[in-house]
């Protein structure tokens, strides 16, 4: 259930991820108000294992302590239980961050019901920017995601990284929702704990925080790289799957995660394969068509690229790889303001 408050409650400041059940009774949207009215929303913890968000909003909110915020804010901390467990999400649980919007074919949940909640209310505050701050397992640089191709998205975007990536799937998450309502953007901050993720992340919101409007021009060609995310690549769940261990029907090489962000050559290699195993990954792209084949190919048990191809999220967890996916194939786009439509 979800918990609403207009303070800031003891002690939030002071504990790390695993501890905030013991401040907030579970998915909690804190209200805090500021110069400008039109509040910037945070949300953070969608994933429990990924807490750089808590980390950076308790730098920004210790700050103002003692003053007000230059703006007002919103901020939603989610899955407070998987955090306890220092889990991306709990088994059983739906993932906090594919449950924003969903079809006439979706069987409605808890979580479906929470998120139009939070939705709803920052609707009617009229809320000026969405952030939504995540960490990932394997080694990414810091780069920011948007799902649409407007000059406010990409602005508020390129404050975070020159790196962009856009993407229209997987479709429920949280920046795909508030995007009918504002800029938004997905912040992915490397590893937790890594060099620079909090600093980065807080040094953001801080700047988004003082924002008084966005710039209506485009974005400068040399401030951008964008990214298209083009197809999804996830492993079956007959697979039996390892990271060097080649007794498994899939064993991804030790080094997997050191891909991502790499254009490679066709003929990588990426995984051994066992030799009764005929379908080792799912690819799909944006329209669910089954790409496995356009990408990878199985040559006498070594699983290769069968053309370029840029992998982003490459994880090293096989908890990840199972809950998620392997990893997102990307296409780098044309950014001149012309020439971006898809």
């Amino acid at each position: 259930m979800l918990t609403e408050l207009d303070y800031l409650p003891e002690r939030l400041l002071q504990v790390e991820a695993t501890e905030l059940h013991t401040v907030l009774p579970g998915p909690t949207l804190i209200h805090l108000p500021g110069r400008r009215e039109a509040p910037l929303f945070v949300s953070i913890l969608l994933h429990g294992n990924e807490d750089t968000g808590l980390k950076a909003m308790q730098e920004v909110l210790k700050k103002y302590r003692n003053q007000q915020l230059p703006r007002a804010l919103s901020l939603y901390v989610g899955n407070v239980a998987a955090a306890r467990a220092g889990l991306r999400r709990l088994e059983g649980q739906l993932d906090y961050n594919r449950v924003w919007s969903f079809d006439a074919d979706t069987i409605i949940a808890e979580e479906h019901r929470m998120m139009q909640k939070v939705i709803s209310s920052m609707a009617q505050r009229g809320v000026f920017a969405s952030i939504d701050i995540h960490n990932n397992t394997g080694l990414n640089p810091h780069y920011a995601c948007v799902n649409r191709l407007d000059d406010t998205f990409l602005h508020l975007a390129t404050m975070f990284s020159r790196i962009v990536v856009y993407f229209t799937h997987p479709k429920g998450v949280q920046s795909e929702a508030f995007a009918q309502l504002c800029p938004a953007v997905t912040l992915e901050c490397g590893k937790p704990g890594g060099v620079g993720g909090v600093e980065h992340a807080a040094c953001f919101v801080e700047g988004a925080l003082h924002l008084s409007a966005f710039p209506a021009h485009p974005v400068a060609s040399q401030d951008l790289e964008l990214f298209q995310s083009v197809a999804v690549v996830t492993v079956p769940e007959a697979t039996s799957l390892s990271i060097g261990d080649p007794s498994t029907d899939l064993c991804l090489i030790e080094t997997i995660d050191h891909y991502n962000f790499r254009l490679l050559d066709p003929g990588t290699h990426l995984a051994v394969v066992a030799p009764s195993c005929s379908n080792p990954l799912h690819v799909r792209n944006g329209l669910g068509c089954d790409m496995s084949e356009h990408y990878f190919e199985n040559r006498n048990g070594n699983l290769l690229t069968k053309r370029r191809v840029m992998p982003a999220m490459l994880t090293r967890d096989t908890r990840i790889i199972r809950q998620d996916c392997l990893c997102y194939l990307m296409e780098r786009l044309d950014h001149t303001p012309d020439k971006r439509s898809i």
